[in-house]
């Protein structure tokens, strides 16, 4: 039976990218997003990835409106997906969402948006996807960030969200080492996406002064972060649990 992957933040970036590697391994795949019209528009795209002529891709992918920063919708997400599909054999969870600034810039509706989304969102989901993974013997992977391992300026809140992460990737993956589950994460320093076009376009910052402080002279592709993310799901990590893989060029070095 093909296997099967929930990605959430999967309609943009590194999520779509996911999505679009774990289809070309032939896994059926559920992405998640609050915003319809980009969950239409991830499926086009993913959609016309190749031809299928006898077990069309949009067969094998499903887009599923949610907001993970709510526990209802975590557990309601998760159920679609096992509906569908039958069977959920990895969960990827890559929703999240960025702010800098000042800590004196910090008011409350940011500090839980992005506590809600960053960490409320990757705990319940995880907990939601358990007992769907504990059958197929599956796994987790977190997506952090290279803030959450070193710290970053201006950017406090953030940091705290997906040091949340590592750390919770790390105890997880000692709770349910026994099922076995595998959990990993990976903590990327800055990948293209339209994100991090956006933050440019804000700061005022170039692509070339952006890379100026990577050892490797650039920032990661969707497409690489993606590759760690479906190798640690992978048979291949069969005995990698509580791993934070740094994709970041070094920066963290």
């Amino acid at each position: 039976m093909r296997k099967t992957v929930l990605i959430t933040g999967g309609t943009s970036g590194i999520g779509l990218a996911a999505a679009k590697i774990f289809l070309e391994h032939d896994f059926n795949c559920a992405i998640v997003g609050r915003n319809v019209e980009r969950g239409r528009a991830a499926v086009k795209t993913l959609s016309e990835l190749r031809a299928e002529p006898d077990d069309g891709i949009n067969r094998r992918l499903f887009f599923i409106g949610g907001d993970v920063s709510k526990v209802a919708e975590c557990d309601r997400i998760v159920l679609e997906t096992a509906a569908r599909f039958g069977r959920l054999d990895a969960l990827v969870t890559s929703a999240g969402i960025y702010a800098d600034g000042d800590i004196r810039s910090v008011d409350e509706k940011l500090f839980d948006s992005i506590i809600d989304t960053n960490v409320k969102g990757t705990f319940f989901m995880s907990r939601a996807a358990i007992a769907h993974l504990e059958k197929t013997r599956g796994s987790i992977v977190t997506v952090a960030s290279d803030a959450g391992i070193k710290g970053n300026y201006f950017c406090a809140l953030y940091a705290a969200s997906k040091g949340a992460v590592v750390a919770f990737t790390k105890s997880l993956a000692l709770e349910l080492a026994h099922i076995p589950i595998r959990v990993n994460c990976v903590a990327p320093g800055d990948v293209l996406t339209p994100l991090t076009v956006e933050q440019m376009k804000r700061s005022g910052e170039t692509i070339g002064e952006l890379s100026s402080v990577y050892p490797m002279g650039r920032i990661a592709t969707a497409a690489e972060v993606a590759s760690a993310i479906y190798f640690l799901a992978s048979e291949r990590a069969g005995f990698i649990t509580g791993a934070i893989l740094s994709v970041d060029g070094g920066l963290t070095a």
